[in-house]
């Protein structure tokens, strides 16, 4: 593995040279793979609970009818070679779409979900976090959508020993990519009638990287005068969220930001198995569980939360437009904790995976026709093309 990362510096650089280039690209055609009628989805099996979970996912898309084939790559972090990950880049860059499990780091140097998404240049993280009924949290009626700008920050992956005991990291954050992750924001807030978007910074101590971002959130907010626009620094960011979650709306912010509150979100509606995430570029989107937890320290105990990666497979069937099989699986989940009580032990329950998916299964079965959903695959389209994503 240790080849690839020695290249990930290069392919940072290569990266930004390949985003100016699309700048002059049209994007109105998303690329899919698709044969005989269906789509071909690449599942990546990641870590801990990961390979586990598709198998449930495989079982759910089966009695759902969802015109899906899946192309599997077995990347994780004991399968790491250079040419496994070159596979999984080379395989969402043909299908265009992916459903990821989380690949650990503690076996590679560097994060392997962080290079795809580089590689991938997948710009716009997305993570709902909403309260149900059924799952107890300190606080109701959460709805939140964090929004985080994937590929830069103190993502870039840039540090060196500049002596021994010396360790310099740098923090990258351009006018391009903090314009269009704002810009995305504000669609998403627009498209989905939401209020208030809030853009978190800690722009008190650094002026000029976390300062350019809130600037470029601005000059975006002034195209959206219905839209509210505040910004608050990270650290009562945190303090408001468990305080009072509820003020909040749509929030935007670089990526290292992001990623703690994407998972403080999630606390707060029921932990990191009831939350799913999306990764979205110009050209591919990766869906996934909300958080970063692979579960290493509960694989094969049948005892993980698929919610997560079925509201992220959900959401991957609603980016291709099929909505009828995006929402049977939605609400089979809600149903199976809200109506027939079924919890994993994370939300309270002590249901196993099995006994979840089961009962979901059986959701799904009442809900679907006996000749399967209606559907038409995806045609050309042009104009915001998130506006459907959840």
């Amino acid at each position: 593995m240790q080849s690839i990362l020695k290249l990930n510096t290069r392919r940072t650089f290569s990266s930004i040279i390949s985003f100016r280039r699309t700048l002059t690209t049209n994007h109105d055609t998303p690329w899919r793979t698709a044969y005989g009628g269906k789509y071909t989805v690449t599942l990546i099996h990641g870590d801990g609970v990961g390979p586990e979970l598709m198998g449930h996912v495989k079982s759910v898309m089966r009695c759902i009818r969802a015109p899906i084939d899946f192309e599997d790559i077995p990347l994780s972090s004991h399968i790491a070679s250079d040419e496994m990950f070159e596979r999984a880049v080379m395989a969402v860059k043909r299908n265009g779409i992916a459903l990821k499990g989380n690949i650990s780091s503690q076996n590679t140097t560097n994060s392997l979900n962080v290079l795809l998404r580089t590689r991938l240049d997948l710009y716009a993280n997305v993570v709902r976090c909403k309260t149900i009924p059924a799952v107890p949290t300190r606080h109701e009626n959460i709805d939140i959508r964090v929004i985080r700008e994937n590929t830069e920050g103190e993502y870039s992956s840039l540090e060196h020993e500049s002596v021994p005991g010396v360790v310099e990291s740098l923090k990258v954050i351009t006018r391009a990519k903090s314009l269009k992750i704002a810009r995305f924001a504000f669609e998403i807030a627009k498209h989905h009638e939401r209020k208030k978007v809030t853009a978190v910074h800690k722009a008190n101590i650094m002026k000029l990287s976390d300062g350019l971002f809130i600037d470029c959130c601005r000059e975006v907010a002034a195209e959206y005068p219905d839209i509210k626009f505040d910004t608050m620094i990270v650290d009562n960011t945190c303090m408001q969220l468990v305080n009072r979650p509820a003020q909040f709306d749509v929030m935007v912010m670089p990526n290292l930001y992001g990623n703690i509150v994407a998972n403080v979100c999630a606390g707060l509606v029921g932990g990191s198995g009831f939350v799913a995430g999306s990764n979205y570029g110009d050209n591919y989107a990766i869906f996934e569980q909300g958080t970063r937890n692979t579960g290493l320290g509960i694989a094969g105990k049948n005892i993980a939360n698929p919610s997560g990666i079925l509201f992220a497979a959900a959401n991957m069937l609603q980016y291709l437009g099929l909505d009828q099989h995006s929402s049977a699986i939605k609400k089979a989940v809600i149903n199976t904790v809200q109506e027939h009580k079924v919890k994993t032990p994370d939300i309270g329950g002590t249901s196993t995976t099995t006994q979840f998916v089961e009962c979901v299964l059986n959701e799904i079965i009442k809900m679907t026709p006996t000749i399967g959903f209606n559907y038409e695959m995806q045609k050309p389209t042009s104009g915001f093309r998130y506006k459907n994503i959840d």
